[in-house]
């Protein structure tokens, strides 16, 4: 099983950070149903802006703390793919 953790576009402009071991419906419950997170929920629609998998659950929880520290700015760099530092080795 893959597990993957993302980053979110809200329609307010801001970014919404996450894991989850099934991308498509997560996305879904975002920006669908009442158990998407209630962030989400009050910013709908929802657009994803990045993805990464990884083989372990741990391991895209760590990633996801990792993005949530980040600032606005990095966060976009990853996104539009340009070199961000240390975080970077950890993708897969």
């Amino acid at each position: 099983m893959s597990f993957f953790t993302y980053i979110l576009e809200c329609s307010d402009k801001s970014f919404y950070v996450g894991c989850t071991n099934n991308l498509e419906r997560r996305l879904r419950q975002h920006n669908n149903s009442k158990w998407g997170a209630h962030y989400t929920k009050l910013r709908r629609p929802v657009k994803l802006l990045h993805s990464e998998t990884f083989p372990t659950l741990r391991e895209a929880r760590q990633r996801e703390a990792e993005l949530k520290k980040w600032r606005r700015s990095k966060k976009i760099a990853l996104v539009e793919n340009k070199e961000v530092g240390v975080g970077m080795a950890s993708r897969y």
